[in-house]
C-alpha cells in the first residue's frame, strides 16, 4: 500500500510540475512601438525587451541583457549600456516584473534589425538554463532593404518571408539556423502576443502552436489573428552551466517577432 501511495505522490507531483504557469512556453521578446515608421519623429523609437509567457501574460524578471542592439546598413550600435529599466505588467492584475527598454532613432530608409542575447535564466521546472536570442525587424521610409540579413547570434531565425507588412492569413517561412548553418527538424513555438488577456482558448494546446522545421531548416506557419506572433526556435547549446555544483544544460532559442494585421 505505501508503494501505491509514493507511485500516485510521484505522478500528482509529475502533473502538478507540468501543468505549472513555468513549464509553459518561455519566449524572448523584442516589441517595438511601432514595426513600420512612415515619418521621421523627434522621439526615438522605443522597444521593450522582456522574457514571459505572452499568450497567457506571465512575465519574468529579466536581468540586464548581456547584449542589446541594432543592424542597419550592414552596421551594429549597441545599445546595452543606454538600457533603461522597466517594471512591466502584461496583466492588471500581474505584478510588475522587470524589463528593459532600448531607444534609436530612425532617421534613415532601411531595414532596422533590433536584437538581444540575455543572460542565462535558471528554470527549475526545466531543470536548465534558457537564452532566447532574440530580434524584431523595423522597415523605414519604404525602403525595403536589410530584413534577410543575418546578426551572427549563435542562433537566430532568418525570415524567408518579409517580416513586416503582413496580413492576417498570411504564410510566414523562416530557416533556423545555429551557428550559422540550418538546423533540420528543429521545433519552433508559435505563441501569440495576448494583450490584456482578452483572447481566450478552448484547451492547452491551443495557448503555445508547434511546428517542426523541414530537412533544411525551414519552417512555414498562416497567421490566425492580427497582432504580434513570436516564433522560437529551441535547440540545446553544446555548453552546459554549473548550478549547485552540477553541469546543467542550456536551452538556446532563436526568436523572431512579427507583426499581423487584418486587411482594412
Amino acid at each position: 500500500m505505501k508503494q501505491k501511495k509514493t507511485i500516485v505522490s510521484l505522478a500528482l507531483l509529475a502533473v502538478s510540475i507540468l501543468a505549472s504557469p513555468d513549464a509553459h512556453a518561455h519566449f524572448g521578446m523584442t516589441i517595438p512601438t511601432e514595426n513600420i515608421v512612415e515619418e521621421t519623429s523627434r522621439e526615438p523609437l522605443k522597444v521593450n525587451l522582456m522574457f514571459a509567457h505572452p499568450f497567457e501574460g506571465r512575465s519574468m524578471n529579466m536581468e540586464k541583457p548581456a547584449t542589446a542592439g541594432v543592424l542597419h546598413n550592414g552596421q551594429k550600435t549597441l545599445l546595452t549600456d543606454k538600457l533603461k529599466a522597466l517594471d512591466l505588467t502584461m496583466y492588471a492584475d500581474e505584478k510588475p516584473s522587470r524589463a528593459w527598454r532600448a531607444y534609436h532613432s530612425i532617421d534613415s530608409p532601411g531595414d532596422y534589425i533590433f536584437f538581444m542575447e540575455p543572460k542565462p535564466y535558471w528554470e527549475p521546472a526545466e531543470d536548465s538554463y534558457i537564452v532566447h536570442y532574440t530580434k524584431v525587424i523595423v522597415n523605414a521610409f519604404g525602403k525595403e532593404v536589410g530584413w534577410d540579413e543575418e546578426v551572427g547570434m549563435k542562433t537566430e531565425i532568418v525570415p524567408l518571408t518579409r517580416p513586416y507588412g503582413l496580413y492576417v492569413g498570411n504564410v510566414f517561412q523562416g530557416v533556423v539556423k545555429v551557428d550559422g548553418k540550418p538546423a533540420p527538424f528543429t521545433e519552433v513555438e508559435v505563441e501569440y502576443f495576448n494583450r490584456g488577456g482578452q483572447s481566450k482558448v478552448q484547451a492547452t494546446p491551443f495557448v503555445t502552436q508547434v511546428v517542426k522545421a523541414d530537412a533544411n531548416g525551414v519552417f512555414t506557419y498562416a497567421i490566425p489573428k492580427a497582432g504580434w506572433w513570436g516564433f522560437a526556435a529551441l535547440s540545446t547549446d553544446s555548453r552546459t552551466l554549473e548550478r549547485g555544483g552540477r553541469e546543467k544544460p542550456v536551452e538556446i532559442g532563436a526568436v523572431l517577432w512579427v507583426k499581423a494585421e487584418d486587411f482594412r
